[in-house]
């Protein structure tokens, strides 16, 4: 279902497009000398002793990538040489001390034009700083091959004028080329959403009315478009925490749409460590070559469709102006602090309106949980023993009402600019491409079903209706799972899934730890990355993340 190769279309992949599109010199430019690296070059980064360590001559595109693929050239140089045909800004930025980490190691990656690309590790500098780069040649590969790029190397002789056809528009105009590609993929993503809820709603039009606030996970391909998880809702539990772990207590749709990816994930996990060679190919996954984590396949990209504006600080006037812990900043607080919901209703953390006292189930408002997923991932801590940190490359919006996305890409990314360098190994701030689709309709509301919110996964063979103020899946629901009417989107049955993962992987460490926080408190590099985040939010003038109660977790099986 999902190959091991494809093009590179997300959000790095998009931004490398337009660099190359921007960067592209004049055909007609003379060619510079040949000279070596200097080592003392700091415009495209560190760069001494470095193989086959040379440019200058500009030399095709296409002959440089063959002479990778053929081993003269590693990838480090394959780097620095393209930056110096294409003209853009190349940087081999060191993310992690040794100190954060157990054991000797060093961690890289690489900052092409401000956009970065995952971490590489090794026991030197020189190996992390090749495996950063071979990482990043993964994601810019298809991209650099699917442009077709071909710069001339230079000649003592003018080459005679080709004949030829008409030019085409992409030869023309290749930024126009790029964007009608971007726009494409943002038609893609909200048709292949739309076309996913009609099914679903089709089969049980009774829940139709469940829709009014949706959000996808959509996996992009070589071969296109596909819903891999699906939620609704807009509301929390009323129910007091229990030690049980089997109510689900924020049901808001992005939050229900991420558990249902986590159960995506576990199911190609178990797809990866089965001992069937089928199965094993059609996993998501791939085995990483630097550490035992798993990461995607190359070519494979996550993206996530809202047809709401989140919650929280992403509605902040448009007007407003990022300055972390300046008097103005202060002043306005309330829009771009972190913020609390409550059976529906979203609080600044500063505010004086909201009673901390007050015996409710408390979670931190849907925007800031996208904060946290774009420096943490959307795996969470269980999932990130066995996996990469996975995060989205593109946020849509399909809000109809909505006309500005300035306070989304200020909270999502903005706050949290700068964090990478204090994270863990392969950890970072992905900055999402956060643009404004079309909407996705949905039918006539059902006043008896406000509270109501849908979950799906791909694999599943019928949808779950779960009621968000009782966190629990309600009677006509398609699926349940029991009598107890514990929805498959909690905790306890997370931590089910954590274990036949574990015993399938062979993880008797992971075994022997009974306890949902057990569990979660063995990802220690996860656990640290939290850690970094919430200081540094609260260091930044944001306040301070909610500290809920550890009794919800406190729960074996």
């Amino acid at each position: 279902m999902f190959p091991t190769r494809g093009s590179f279309q997300g959000s790095r992949g998009a931004s490398f497009a337009q660099i190359l599109t921007k960067n592209l010199p004049a055909k007609s430019e003379p060619a510079e000398s040949f000279k070596p690296l200097s080592s003392t070059s700091t415009s495209n980064g560190p760069s001494k002793n470095f193989k086959h360590g040379y440019v200058g001559k500009k030399v095709p595109t296409q002959t440089l990538i063959n002479r990778y693929r053929e081993g003269v050239l590693d990838a480090v140089s394959l780097l620095h040489q393209l930056a110096q045909t294409l003209q853009f800004h190349l940087e081999l930025k060191e993310t992690v001390t040794t100190g954060n980490i157990p054991g000797f190691y060093f961690a890289f990656c690489v900052v092409i034009d401000g956009v970065e690309y995952k971490t590489g590790m090794g026991n030197t500098k020189k190996e992390a700083r090749l495996k950063a780069s071979e990482l990043a040649m993964q994601d810019l590969l298809p991209t650099l091959e699917s442009l077709n790029y071909v710069i001339p190397e230079a000649s003592d002789v003018p080459p005679p004028l080709p004949v030829r056809e008409e030019p085409s528009i992409p030869d023309i105009h290749p930024c126009r080329s790029i964007h009608e590609r971007k726009n494409s993929v943002n038609l893609q993503i909200p048709n292949a959403v739309r076309d996913q809820l009609t099914k679903l709603m089709n089969s049980h039009p009774e829940f139709s009315a469940c829709a009014g606030t949706t959000a996808a996970f959509i996996i992009q391909t070589s071969s296109g478009c596909e819903v891999v998880a699906f939620g609704t809702g807009n509301f929390n539990t009323k129910e007091s925490a229990l030690s049980s772990g089997r109510i689900v207590h924020d049901s808001h749709a992005v939050v229900t749409a991420r558990r249902s990816l986590m159960r995506f994930l576990y199911r190609h996990l178990l797809m990866f460590f089965s001992k069937t060679a089928n199965l094993t190919e059609k996993s998501i996954f791939q085995q990483n070559n630097s550490s035992s984590l798993l990461s995607l396949k190359s070519g494979i990209t996550l993206h996530l469709y809202v047809n709401q504006l989140p919650k929280g600080a992403a509605q902040i006037p448009s007007k407003l102006r990022l300055n972390p812990l300046s008097i103005s900043a202060w002043q306005v607080n309330n829009e771009i602090s972190l913020h609390l919901s409550v059976e529906g209703k979203v609080f600044s953390v500063f505010s004086s309106a909201f009673d901390h006292s007050a015996s409710k189930v408390v979670s931190m408002s849907t925007t800031d949980k996208l904060t946290q997923w774009q420096v943490l991932g959307y795996q969470g801590a269980l999932l990130s023993h066995f996996i990469e940190p996975i995060y989205v490359q593109s946020i849509l919006i399909g809000d109809s009402g909505c006309t500005n996305i300035h306070g989304m890409e200020v909270s999502v990314s903005q706050r949290v600019e700068g964090i990478t360098s204090q994270l863990p190994m392969f950890y970072c701030m992905v900055r999402p491409h956060i643009s404004l689709v079309p909407s996705v309709a949905t039918n006539s509301s059902n006043s008896g079903q406000l509270t109501y919110g849908i979950n799906w996964s791909e694999g599943d063979s019928s949808l779950e209706v779960v009621d968000g103020l009782e966190g629990k899946t309600v009677e006509e629901s398609p699926f349940k799972s029991g009598s107890a009417l514990a929805s498959r989107l909690c905790k306890a049955a997370m931590l089910h899934r954590f274990k036949l993962v574990a015993k399938e992987a062979q993880r008797q460490d992971l075994l022997a730890k009974s306890s949902y926080r057990e569990a979660k408190k063995m990802a220690k590099p996860y656990q640290e990355a939290k850690n970094v985040l919430r200081a540094y939010l609260l260091q930044q003038g944001f306040g301070s993340w909610l500290d809920k109660l550890s009794v919800s977790d406190n729960f074996s099986m």
